[in-house]
């Protein structure tokens, strides 16, 4: 950063620390005795839609390198554009699931991707029904709770998210900022 920015009150993004993605299974706990919310199994990597060679080999090598691990992922489009790479678990293995979100993340970086990387999530789930995904911001390092409402459209349960993220509250890096809480309408697994 130079002089200039400083003066101008200009300031570079945090780089995205890929490491936080494994405080998640210790943050399960509280999660689930606060809230009753558990692990599904169900985690996907968001990235804008990237066409071309140099993406289907990534694509390949993060699919080669998570089914040899007995993990199936697939790549899908939602109705806005993004594309998601989707991992599916035994509810039991949290710790699998983020070294899925891990791996994808990496590859996608070291593969020159990392500017396409949006965000990834882990799914949780109650006895009710209700779902709950921990969104991690791969430009801010940072997690927040996205909770929608089950059958009642584009609709949030906001008491919920709120709930969470004082559960949460040093366990996760959790953003401070709630206007950065973006819904994810037809992410995979909610």
């Amino acid at each position: 950063m130079g002089l200039l920015d400083i003066l101008l009150g200009r300031s570079r993004p945090a780089a995205p620390d890929l490491d936080r993605l494994f405080a998640l299974p210790s943050a399960a706990v509280p999660l689930e005795a606060a809230t009753g919310l558990t692990p599904t199994g169900r985690g996907a990597v968001c990235f804008a839609t990237v066409e071309g060679a140099a993406f289907d080999q990534t694509h390949r090598e993060v699919r080669a390198l998570l089914d040899a691990d007995g993990s199936p992922v697939d790549l899908s489009r939602d109705e806005y554009g993004y594309s998601w790479l989707v991992s599916r678990r035994d509810p039991d293995g949290l710790a699998d699931l983020v070294n899925d979100l891990h791996a994808v993340n990496s590859a996608m970086e070291v593969n020159g991707f990392g500017p396409q990387l949006l965000c990834s999530l882990a799914v949780f789930a109650d006895p009710d029904g209700r779902r709950l995904a921990l969104v991690y911001l791969y430009k801010r390092g940072t997690f927040y709770p996205f909770a929608p409402l089950p059958g009642a459209g584009e609709r949030r349960d906001n008491p919920l998210e709120l709930r969470v993220r004082a559960a949460l509250d040093g366990e996760l890096p959790v953003e401070r900022e709630l206007n950065r809480w973006f819904p994810l309408w037809g992410a995979p697994g909610l």
